[in-house]
């Protein structure tokens, strides 16, 4: 479980290249997770949670830019 949690300190280190790319990574292995749930043979549950949780940091980090971004372009008026 410890290899899908990613503090969010590290988040914002990333460039937005690294972030996007994790987050596709992240996507497509929460897609298998949930499929091997799906089956039964599924053997770390928690993993579904803590990759959840991850996505939505990385999302966060991306709005939190994207904000910054905005106020900055409306202070240079």
């Amino acid at each position: 479980m410890a290899k899908y949690m990613i503090k969010t300190d590290d988040i914002r280190k990333m460039s937005p290249e690294e972030r996007l790319k994790k987050l596709q990574e992240l996507k497509e292995e929460l897609v298998k997770l949930r499929l091997k749930a799906a089956v039964g043979t599924l053997e770390n549950p928690g993993a579904i949670r803590a990759i959840r949780k991850t996505i939505a940091r990385i999302l966060t980090v991306m709005r939190e830019e994207e904000l910054a971004k905005q106020r900055g372009e409306k202070g240079k008026r």
